[in-house]
């Protein structure tokens, strides 16, 4: 920057606004309009030379008055970091250099001067000092505001409306409403505290204020109507939240803590408490209610954010009907270091407003401890800020002291009002303490001594809202006094519900902690052949004036033409139980990356108008009596995309949810969402889903991360019936699982390995009869051989049936069977042992796969084939090897013609 400049420091307010007018002039304040019109094309660095050229007196105040509307517009922007914000520090007195005053070319003797300030806090004209004192009641005291990074000039105003006004303190109502919160926020941890000490609970001491936010939000929600809200949240203060916001009994929760819950239940072996969801009625203190759950979460801390937005997602889409947008709430709460830490909180907030995943804005509050586990922010995070991240999206930022609550109870007011005003983010970063450690076990002392002298000095947050209270004159010691009873009821009602609990069960009287696998039943999902002909007329009886890509529409077209050539393909199978499913009234979604057109070219959901871009879903025009199709391309993400889906499912069970990897060794991303919601949430929360992971998989010389989709991890995870894992060999064989899974009759996840190059292969076709008769089968027999005189049974799964069978057709082969196992879980035994039965006891059976020893299915089915007993078992594959496949194409043919060949021998 050049020296001797009339603006020096804030050189770059004029050179923004500057370019905010060149861009939009009504975006700006008339003040700085006139200037621009004035010399438009005077850049900042000018302005001294622009100064001494309007040297009358008009044109210096004009000048004058622009230095003022640049000192308004730097506390705008930079106000938040001189905020009042901290309850463990004081603000400083030194101010920020950019916001002193010397820094616009002002001086002291400028204060008592009366400037234009384009209606600033509803004036025309102001003195220097008015102004300095209403920037820092807007911008400096117990809230900092982010909002100046929004492009959208219109969001800016409103907000800028908001805040630049006279704040009008609560009446003696709300001010009792927010006490009475807070005392019973804190009685609830107080009463943990003594009663179950050194027990974790992640407590909310030092955050209580969280309770007067969702309090002050959801009651806001209630008087616009809002008809559900659904809260996401890491551990800390979900105790507290469960029991003052979602209305859970003290009861329910220390029957938790006496480890009193029934460990027989069919539910499974449970989780910890502060892991728990659970669902309620929030009751205002002015009678109003709303529905409103918390979502079950891991210890993956974030990963609960995109899990929330997909059953938001879906509990919205089922309301789209009765024309309200958006008509449930999320609010996710987040840990300052999760919220800069972990990635998905980005893929998340990337969701926001795309059309797959938008849910009108979500509500996110950071309880900002001010330090992670023991890492404080200088070693967590390389912005100044925990919630810079939500930056991205240009989601307005508040700042807010814990320590006063009625300015908590403001901004939640506002991030609701903006929400609903423009259906965005809007993120609530509450700057609080944790008056314990990590879990209450833990001395924080040993690693932040400080701030934990700091803490250990502080008085609570009710305590000193009390204090303030009576200090003011607000309210006497009679409301402080009623207060301090309900505080003490809370507690004796706490300790009479405890008094009550039963004696925990004896460990010798558990029998079982789980479930048993149940049996598959073959549920019936042929389908009519009318309706199949139905549902592919959809694709080839278009919109008048629709022009279809060229390259489209030969595709279009041959799928009539399968039907009564036997020659059904992957594709048009997908469609089949697709258009079959919402003619019966299942509502199907199917996200994930390039999945509209599918990755491989071969689904073409969505089509594209080769002329004016406009798009048609063919599934979509069946007519008024089928329910609706939502193909979706997502954004780039595993982890958060997956997660998604899954909380889709688990508040739409009626729908059939897709989530499609591009590749099937992408779900690595996702691993994640397997382990801790996929495969495991039926068994720690009685939470079912049925989502279901499309993931291509098959060696086919595209090397080591183009070819495993990892059939060998999901495997490790199947026990107690959780969930169905197949690899269909027939497109007829893909139409009946789907339709299985999305008729409903079996309400478990499905992970289904599905094809590439069988997708467009010859071999792979089935005929319309086995789309109208039959139903899925796990096992496909072989009749092409006599069993008599079978010497050597080839078991396998997938694409690798289709080079077995091609290399038996060409060495005259006639004593080899072999049998496809479409579902490895639940492992269909009876049926294999049927199968197996045909052939002579002495016939050799071999598991035949393409991937290493070490991965496939081979350690999954090995145990359960030797089960059976009859026959001696081998395996055929490649060796072990730490990578799933050669990198060479070359080497991978080699490989696996060795591997056919070898299974014959």
């Amino acid at each position: 920057m050049s020296q001797g400049l009339e603006f020096g420091l804030n050189e770059w307010v004029v050179d923004e606004q500057r370019q905010h007018y060149l861009h939009d002039p009504a975006s700006v304040d008339q003040t700085w309009r006139d200037f621009f019109a004035a010399s438009p094309s005077v850049p900042a660095q000018q302005v001294r030379a622009t100064t001494a050229v309007r040297r009358d007196d008009t044109g210096a105040a004009a000048v004058k008055a622009v230095r003022v509307a640049s000192l308004i517009h730097a506390y705008r922007v930079r106000g938040h970091l001189v905020a009042d914000t901290d309850p463990l520090t004081s603000r400083s007195a030194a101010g920020h250099p950019e916001l002193d005053i010397t820094a616009f070319g002002l001086h002291d003797e400028d204060r008592e001067e009366k400037f234009v300030v384009d209606g600033f806090a509803g004036q025309s004209t102001m003195r220097l000092q008015e102004v300095l004192d209403a920037v820092q009641e807007f911008y400096c005291r117990a809230v900092g505001f982010e909002y100046m990074h929004i492009q959208d000039s219109h969001e800016r105003r409103w907000i800028q409306r908001r805040i630049e006004g006279p704040q009008h303190r609560p009446d003696r109502a709300e001010q009792l409403q927010i006490l009475y919160r807070l005392g019973a926020a804190e009685a609830f941890e107080t009463f943990l505290q003594t009663k179950y000490v050194g027990q974790k609970r992640y407590s909310l001491e030092g955050g209580e204020s969280a309770i007067v936010l969702l309090d002050a939000l959801l009651r806001r929600a209630i008087k616009d109507g809002v008809r559900e809200a659904v809260i996401g949240m890491a551990h800390r203060g979900r105790l507290n939240v469960l029991a003052n916001i979602i209305g859970k009994s003290y009861g329910e929760i220390f029957h938790e803590f006496e480890d009193a819950v029934d460990i027989r239940s069919a539910q499974g072996s449970g989780d910890v408490k502060y892991h728990l969801g659970a669902e309620g009625t929030y009751r205002a203190l002015d009678g109003g209610t709303i529905a409103v759950s918390v979502v079950a979460n891991p210890s993956h801390l974030e990963i609960v954010g995109p899990v929330t937005q997909g059953a938001v997602r879906a509990k919205q889409d089922r309301a789209a009907d009765r024309g309200r947008p958006f008509p449930v709430l999320p609010v996710v709460l987040h840990g300052d270091a999760a919220f800069a830490g972990q990635g998905v909180v980005a893929e998340t907030l990337n969701m926001s407003q795309l059309p797959g995943y938008r849910t009108g804005g979500t509500v996110h509050v950071i309880v900002n401890n001010q330090v992670g586990f023991t890492t404080l922010p200088a070693s967590a995070r390389s912005s100044r800020y925990a919630t810079d991240v939500a930056r991205m999206v240009e989601a307005p930022i508040f700042h807010v002291n814990g320590d006063d609550p009625e300015a908590v109870v403001r901004v939640a007011r506002l991030a609701f009002e903006y929400r609903q005003a423009f259906h965005k983010d809007v993120v609530i970063d509450l700057v609080c303490y944790r008056r314990h450690g990590h879990s209450e076990v833990d001395d924080p002392s040993i690693t932040q001594p400080v701030m934990y002298d700091r803490i250990a000095a502080k008085a609570s947050v009710r305590k000193l809202y009390a204090e303030a209270l009576v200090r003011r004159g607000d309210i006497g010691g009679e409301q402080v006094e009623g207060a301090r009873r309900n505080y003490q009821q809370h507690l004796e009602r706490a300790f009479a519900e405890t008094r009550a609990l039963p004696t925990p069960f004896a460990v010798e009287d558990i029998h079982s902690t789980g479930a048993e696998e149940r049996t598959v039943h073959r549920a019936a999902t042929a389908i009519e052949e009318a309706t199949a002909r139905q549902v592919i007329s959809a694709h080839t009886d278009l919109p008048r004036h629709f022009t279809v890509h060229p390259r489209v529409l030969p595709q279009l077209q041959r799928r009539t033409a399968m039907l009564d050539t036997r020659t059904v393909d992957w594709a048009t199978a997908e469609t089949l139980a697709i258009g079959s499913l919402l003619l019966e009234g299942v509502p199907v979604r199917l996200a994930g990356q390039d999945s509209r057109r599918g990755t491989f070219g071969q689904r073409h959901a969505v089509l594209t108008d080769r002329r004016t871009g406009s798009e048609h879903t063919p599934l979509n025009a069946l007519g008024p009596q089928a329910e609706h199709f939502a193909p979706y391309d997502s954004m780039l993400s595993e982890l958060a995309a997956l997660a998604f889906e899954y909380g889709y499912s688990l508040a739409r069970p009626d729908a059939l949810v897709l989530w499609e990897a591009q590749f099937g060794d992408f779900a690595n991303g996702a691993q994640t969402v397997v382990d801790e919601y996929v495969s495991s949430s039926e068994q720690k929360w009685g939470q079912r889903s049925a989502v279901t992971l499309l993931l291509p998989h098959g060696l086919e010389g595209q090397g080591p991360d183009h070819s495993s989709a990892r059939i060998e991890r999901f495997l490790q995870l199947c026990a107690q019936d959780n969930m169905t894992v197949a690899v269909p060999s027939t497109p007829s064989s893909y139409f009946h699982l789907l339709r299985k899974q999305g008729l409903g009759h079996h309400d478990r996840p499905m992970v289904v390995f599905t094809p590439k190059s069988m997708l467009r292969s010859k071999a792979v076709t089935s005929g319309l009869s086995e789309f109208t008769r039959g139903s899925f089968r796990a096992v496909l027999p072989d009749h092409a051989v006599d069993p008599a005189r079978t010497a050597r049974v080839l078991l396998c799964s997938g694409k690798v049936f289709y080079d077995l069978d091609a290399h038996r057709r060409g060495s005259g082969r006639p004593d080899a069977a072999i049998v496809r196992v479409e579902r490895l879980y639940p492992f269909p035994e009876e049926e294999l042992r049927a199968e197996l039965a045909r052939f002579p006891s002495g016939a050799e059976v071999r598991w035949v796969q393409e991937e290493p020893e070490n991965q496939g299915a081979w350690s999954f089915v090995a145990p359960r084939l030797y089960r059976l007993g009859d026959h001696p078992v081998g395996c055929v594959s490649r060796p072990a090897a730490p990578a799933p496949a050669a990198g060479s194409a070359q080497r991978h043919a080699m490989e696996q013609k060795a591997l056919v060949t070898s299974a014959f021998h």
